[in-house]
Parts: structure tokens; C-alpha cells; sequence
């Protein structure tokens, strides 16, 4: 039987905390074998981002009809889309995949550089946003999807995660890395009900790629099985571990990478 896969499609980070090379790192440490297809490629390093060039939407589509056709994925997590024309090349691409999605949906790079023109945002919501079996947005991000201010208490998170709901998504992971407190609450939305994730909040500025591997640590273990709770659960506690760690690998100057094989290497 072949081994789990799962697809990334997203932009590239040279400097490889984030984007494409997080998430493979990310399914190689979960035990799952990774392939891409790249929408962007970045020249960034841990203190900024410095050009930004997409590829084309055609390059985008072959790519992922490439892996499909040879190697279809468990499951599929995208992220950084840059532009509508690429929004729409990936909605085309995958409209025939029936296994689980994971949207993240990357406007902001942790330096505040812009990645998603804001023309692209429309689409995001229009052509991708109902395909998503799993958003993983973090504040900022929710607020932008649905043209308001950033929640400021439990309440407005979990009423912005039912409205996401209603525009599509099958469940919502508010993630709480931008909001205040000793803890790091990431709030899981469903049909169902809302699940409120803790962790402690850690003191390090070496968080660069944690969105990017949350949400494809959710879509390593949706590949290998997981019901969407626990594939949240365990992505929550995997990263808070690679956050933990993360200043164990002294990388770059500014917002350094979390660990993505803090339990792998000795």
C-alpha cells in the first residue's frame, strides 16, 4: 500500500521557515510524504520580505495536475495564492479532489510585509473559502475575510468563526497567536460547537512559519486518518512543541523559524 501523501500548494520562503519548505518539513517530521506545487517564490530571510514574484496560473495548474495524476494526496493544505488569476487556477485544478482541505488563508507575512493582493482576497472568499474543510486564519486574517475589526474577546472570536462558517468552510481554527494573555487559545468552529484549545503562551521571538505549520501539520494527520478534532488537537500540541524549541536553533537575526523536527533531532 503506498505511503500517506499530502500536497502543498504555496508560496516558497528562502529562507526556509515558512511557506513550502515549513510545510514539508512539517509532513516529513508527522510522517507523511510531502509534494508541492509553488505559487510564488520569495526572496526573505528571517527579517523581511524583499521581492515577491508569482508564477504563473498555467505552471500552478500543471503542477498540481502533475501530482494528482501520479501521486494523489490524502489530503491537501494551501496557502500563499498572491493573485486572483492563481486563486482561480487552483480552485479549477483541484474541483475534481474529493479528500480534505486545509486553507490557510496567508495574507501577512510576520514582518508585515503583504503577501494576497487584495483584489485576490475577493476570490479567496468567493472560489476557495467554500472548499475548505478546515480555514486556519488568525485574527487579523478572520477580520479581513469578513471586513471587520479584529475580535477583541472570546465572544467576537468565536462569532467571526460561525460567520466564516457561513460562508463556507466546514470548520474554523481561530487561531490566537495575535491576541493578549498568558495563554494561546486556538478556538475550533463547527456545526457543532466551538472547542477551545490552550497552550502557554511562549516567550520567543522565533515563531516565523507557525501558521504554515499548523496548517499542515492539520493536513498530515487528516491524511493518516485523523477526525478533524483530533487532527486540530495534535497540530496544536506539535506546534506549541516546535515553538518551544525553537530557540534552540539560533537562526537569523530577526523572527527565527520554529523547530520543525524538535523531535527528531538530538
Amino acid at each position: 500500500m503506498p505511503h500517506q501523501s499530502a500536497l502543498t500548494i504555496a508560496g516558497s520562503d528562502s529562507g526556509g521557515g515558512a511557506g513550502i519548505q515549513a510545510d514539508l518539513k512539517t509532513f516529513s517530521a508527522l510522517g507523511v510524504y510531502g509534494t508541492s506545487a509553488i505559487t510564488a517564490i520569495t526572496a526573505q530571510n528571517t527579517r523581511g520580505v524583499f521581492a515577491v514574484e508569482a508564477v504563473s496560473p498555467a505552471v500552478v495548474m500543471a503542477q498540481i495536475a502533475a501530482v494528482l495524476d501520479d501521486i494523489p494526496p490524502q489530503a491537501i493544505k494551501i496557502g500563499m495564492l498572491a493573485s486572483p488569476e492563481i486563486v482561480a487556477a487552483v480552485a479549477d485544478a483541484i474541483a475534481g479532489y474529493g479528500g480534505p482541505v486545509v486553507l490557510d488563508p496567508v495574507m501577512v507575512a510576520k514582518s508585515g510585509d503583504a503577501l494576497l493582493a487584495e483584489e485576490a482576497e475577493v476570490a479567496l472568499i468567493e472560489r476557495l473559502l467554500p472548499r475548505a474543510d478546515v480555514l486556519t486564519p488568525n485574527l487579523p486574517e478572520a477580520a479581513r475575510l469578513l471586513r471587520c475589526g479584529d475580535a477583541r474577546d472570546a465572544g467576537e472570536t468565536e462569532a467571526q468563526g460561525r460567520a466564516l462558517l457561513g460562508l463556507g468552510a466546514r470548520a474554523v481554527v481561530m487561531k490566537g497567536g495575535h491576541a493578549e494573555g498568558p495563554s494561546c487559545i486556538d478556538r475550533l468552529v463547527t456545526a457543532s460547537g466551538v472547542v477551545a484549545m490552550e497552550q502557554p503562551r511562549l516567550a520567543t521571538r522565533n515563531t516565523h512559519g507557525t501558521g504554515c505549520s499548523l496548517s499542515s501539520a492539520i493536513a498530515a494527520e487528516l491524511a493518516q486518518g485523523a477526525s478533524v478534532m483530533d487532527a486540530v488537537r495534535r497540530a496544536q500540541a506539535w506546534v506549541h512543541g516546535a515553538i518551544r524549541a525553537a530557540d534552540g536553533l539560533d537562526i537569523g537575526d530577526g523572527h527565527g523559524p520554529v523547530h520543525h523536527f524538535h523531535e527528531v533531532w538530538t
